[in-house]
Formats: structure tokens, sequence, C-alpha cells
């Protein structure tokens, strides 16, 4: 974890300090790309707490975060994103408003920069909450955001890992990146092939909170099988998220005490066309409620759509139990259920929060009137 030592004035007469954390997705970040990924969050954290800091609404500091991170092709989200199975970018993003209870989701878009923009004009233009596809590119284009070519969204790297990706589907290599280990996507399957759904095996799940310790379950604390350096062709079963990069959000305490959540993505490598994954679905990868709390999860979003994990956290944070430790529960449930890999972001109505993952790595940070701080695991 890195801290900053600069205090961040608040132009108002804060009734609640205002508190903003980000994720850049969590996997298996190499070494070479972490001053990268922290450099990323950073800039994201600089953008969405100037916004807190000046007496601004929790829904513009989140929006404001994401789309930097939208627009750095370190993350996979907007421009860099993972390529589809026929080779283009498509996007996924949700926005939600805690003391309004107001949502707005895109999903599928393909010729729009920044889909939490888009997402963010949904909310609050449209009676309704959710565009898909090119209805949502429309949607957009009429509220005055402009549409792009899609290949202004691709990379020759994202090229490369898609042609790699698809050798191993050719040469008949397990791709467990959608349901998490041992679930093929039936529901009876994921629990009679792992046996108890409250077993305690498989990676320790590494969590932080406002006490700034690092918290592990009860799990073996192993780190996840197979962690290769690339998206070779050898060997079967192996976990994909060493060479992956993943999902990004933010979640938001104003000054007013109104939270906010934002989460988008660029999905997952090779996906079939049309996939919609967890980010953008409400109580799933995003939620925020100020009676809850506001959270956003990164993973393998099949398992995180299953359970519902993001309404799953916040629920108990509502009832009770601190954020550091319902974030730490959320994805111990993650795995122990379903076998999920993946990483919350988690804030409660009076600004403690907490910060969870089960793979080698998540970048995050965190910004409140103390300073910034930034990490690539917890």
């Amino acid at each position: 974890m890195r801290r900053i030592d600069y205090h961040i004035p608040v132009t108002h007469a804060a009734t609640q300090p205002p508190t903003l954390l980000v994720h850049g997705g969590a996997w298996a970040i190499p070494e070479k790309d972490r001053a990268a990924h922290e450099a990323g969050v950073r800039r994201a954290l600089e953008a969405g707490f100037e916004i807190l800091a000046r007496a601004g609404p929790a829904i513009d500091a989140v929006e404001a975060a994401v789309t930097i991170l939208e627009d750095d092709p370190t993350f996979d989200a907007g421009r860099g994103s993972f390529l589809t199975s026929n080779g283009r970018v498509q996007l996924d993003a949700l926005l939600m408003d805690g003391g309004r209870m107001k949502a707005g989701g895109v999903a599928c878009v393909e010729r729009l920069r920044n889909p939490v923009k888009a997402a963010r004009l949904v909310l609050e233009r449209s009676p309704h909450v959710y565009f898909v596809g090119r209805g949502a590119e429309e949607f957009a284009q009429t509220q005055g955001m402009e549409l792009i070519d899609n290949a202004e969204l691709v990379l020759d790297r994202e090229r490369e890992r898609l042609a790699a990706a698809q050798a191993r589907q050719a040469a008949g290599l397990a791709d467990e990146t959608f349901s998490g280990l041992r679930d093929d996507k039936g529901p009876e399957t994921a629990f009679e092939e792992q046996g108890r759904g409250d077993r305690d095996e498989g990676p320790g799940t590494k969590g932080l909170g406002t006490q700034g310790t690092g918290i592990r379950d009860q799990g073996s604390g192993e780190r996840p099988r197979n962690e290769g350096p690339g998206p070779g062709v050898e060997g079967r079963g192996e976990d994909p998220t060493p060479w992956s990069h993943d999902t990004v959000g933010a979640v938001a305490l104003d000054g007013r005490g109104n939270l906010a959540a934002a989460t988008s993505t660029g999905g997952t490598l090779n996906k079939t066309p049309g996939r919609v994954g967890d980010s953008s679905l409400i109580g799933c990868g995003c939620y925020a409620d100020n009676l809850a709390g506001a959270v956003s999860l990164t993973g393998w979003g099949e398992p995180i759509m299953k359970l519902v994990l993001g309404k799953w956290a916040t629920d108990r944070v509502a009832a009770g139990t601190a954020p550091e430790i319902a974030a730490r529960e959320a994805i111990s449930y993650l795995f122990n259920r379903l076998g999920g890999h993946g990483g919350i972001i988690l804030l409660g109505p009076d600004g403690r929060f907490g910060l969870a993952h089960n793979t080698p790595a998540m970048a995050w940070g965190l910004a409140t009137p103390s300073g910034l701080q930034t990490g690539l695991g917890v």
C-alpha cells in the first residue's frame, strides 16, 4: 500500500467527511504493469475527490473517476478493452444514486467512448433504467454524445490476446473465465461438484477496512492455481487472470451523506457478442442505497450475477455488519458457493469501508480529506 501524505482541503462545511473508493480490477497484475495500474487509480481518485472537496455530489464523483479509468487502456473498460469473439469491443456500465434510488445502465455498446456517461444520461433523462446495444447508442446520441467508430476502442494488444485465446479454444483447452471453478453454468452442477456450500477451501480472502489491517478468512491462503506467465496453449485449465485485465468501479459518500456507485467494463476475452456480465446489472456488480451502502465488484461475472453479490453485501451492512467484514464475507461466499474469483469495494452510510479480493492482486485507491492511498493488494 502506498500513502500520499498531504491534506486535501474540503471547501464546504460538510456534515459528513467525503470518501471516495475506486478499483481497477482484481487479477494477477504482472510486475511490469503495476505502476500503470496504481497511477491510473490515483488519477481517478484525484478527479473524483476534487468534486467531493468542492461540495459536489457523490454521483458526479464516481462518474468522473470511472471516466478516467475508461479512458486509460491499462484497464478493461473503454479503450483497450477485451475483444468479443468477432473482434469488437462491447462495453457495459451502470451508475446508481443511493439518495434518489435512481439508476442508469447500458450494455453491449460499441460506438460510445465512455459508457458511464451514457449510463448517467439514462439515469437523469430517461424514464427507463437500462438500454442495450444500438438502442443505447441512439439514446445517447439524442442526448448529445458523439458516436465513434468501434476501431477507436481496439488495440493491437487485444487483437493478439484474442488470437491466443482462440488458439487455446481450437486446441480444446478449457476456458474457466465465465462461471468459476467447477461450475459449468448448470444450477445444480456447481453444488454437486463442490460438495458443501459452506466449505472454506481455496484461496484466502484478503480484506481491508477502516482499521487499516489486513484480514484473511479461514481458507487455505493459497494463490489461484496455475498462475502461468501468459495466454499460451500449453497446459489445461489455466487460471486466465495472470494475463487478464479487469473491470473498473468507484463508490463515494459526499458531504450531505449521499452514496453513489459506478461500474464499467469491457467484459471478458473472446466472449460471444451480446453477452452481458455482472458489472451493469443492478445489485450484481454495482449497487447504491443511502440506507445500506454502495458497492462495486470486479471479477468473473457469471458467479457474481448468480449470487446478486452486490445487494448481498449491502444488505449485510444494512443489518449491522461492518463494511470491512461484509466485504470479506462477500468474496468468501463468492468462492465457497460457486468457485468465483474477484474483488469488492464497499462503503457504508457512515463512511466506514471495506476492500477484499481473492485474486493475487487488486488495484484500489481511497481518498478522504486526510489524503490519498493507493495499493495493489489488501
